[in-house]
């Protein structure tokens, strides 16, 4: 009879499976070896997005960067690649001769002024609605109207109002206060920062209220079982909770002010009144009204210079806040 032969079962001190070899030995028949491609798998996930931040971002970033170093305008745009080389001509020519030292003084404090205000309001409409009661659904649906409105809905309207024989100085007029010239003039600073509040600051509401949602009901309870007072409440146990989405909330919505292209242009047109051109106006003119390209693309990279700084800060400062955190 036969007997049967029972292959040799891997005893405890054997090699587990699918661990790499030492160097100097071989891998047993039929046993898998991990190679760099397989630790280093995820990182073929990357590609996609990588090639497409490529071809979206750091292509043309490159190419804006390129075309502020060159001579281009209406005669060199059809053989810009043989443009003349200029070096930082255009960086010279920008914050010298042009108006973009003032520009920028425009947009940061009009987009300072627009924050501040927007940032109690948010908070306070928020901390509003925060409790359920009848008819908070119809307020919140009606603070949120001037959010979903598109900008160029919001402009037009707000520039047929605003016109001399429109709804404002008529109503001003019945009032007995005398109406103005809104979109021209002095008072068009004031007026490019009042629509901004109007129609950003529901911005502001969204991410304070989601602050708020994360808040522990159990800390309501406490706070309320210790008779705390309704501002000593909001101090101590609801603001901590919003300190990060109002911050996040503060530097989002001023690179938004800084950024904004659609308002300024359909409210006052371009070229823009003195008081309001801001920088996006005076970047879209001097490329698409006077045709230089080069210092148009000068001007954008200061721009974009000027966005990145409170973008780094506030990184830094959340990285900081993380690792003090991890210290803890």
């Amino acid at each position: 009879m036969a007997s049967s032969v029972t292959e040799p079962r891997p005893s405890d001190s054997s090699p587990a499976a699918g661990a790499a070899a030492e160097p100097g030995e071989t891998t047993p028949p039929g046993q898998r070896r991990k190679g760099l491609s397989e630790k280093n798998r995820p990182l073929w996930l990357l590609i996609p997005g990588g090639l497409l931040m490529t071809l979206v971002i750091l292509v043309p970033l490159a190419m804006g960067i390129w075309m502020s170093l060159i001579d281009l305008d209406q005669y060199t745009l059809r053989q810009w690649v043989n443009a003349e080389f200029i070096g930082i001509q255009n960086y010279i020519e920008a914050a010298l001769s042009s108006e973009l030292l003032r520009s920028i003084w425009l947009s940061v404090s009009f987009a300072l002024i627009s924050t501040v205000v927007t940032v109690p309001l948010g908070v306070a409409a928020a901390v509003v609605t925060q409790n359920a009661y009848r008819g908070r659904a119809v307020v919140r649906s009606i603070f949120l109207i001037p959010y979903v409105l598109p900008s160029f809905v919001v402009a037009s309207v707000w520039r047929t109002m605003l016109q001399p024989d429109g709804i404002v100085n008529v109503t001003l007029t019945n009032m007995g206060m005398g109406g103005g010239l809104w979109l021209n003039g002095p008072n068009a600073y004031w007026t490019l920062v009042w629509v901004e509040i109007w129609a950003a600051w529901p911005f502001i509401y969204l991410l304070a209220l989601s602050g708020l949602q994360a808040v522990d009901h159990e800390v309501h309870e406490a706070s309320a079982l210790d008779g705390a007072l309704w501002w000593n409440k909001l101090r101590y146990v609801i603001f901590p909770y919003l300190k990060g989405p109002v911050s996040l909330a503060f530097l989002l919505a001023t690179l938004n002010h800084i950024n904004n292209f659609t308002l300024p242009y359909v409210l006052f047109g371009a070229p823009a009144p003195s008081d309001v051109n801001v920088l996006p106006i005076l970047v879209y003119v001097t490329s698409f009204q006077s045709f230089r390209f080069g210092l148009s693309a000068a001007m954008a990279v200061v721009s974009l210079i000027l966005i990145a700084i409170p973008l780094f800060i506030y990184l830094r400062a959340v990285r900081l806040d993380v690792h003090e955190g991890g210290k803890k």
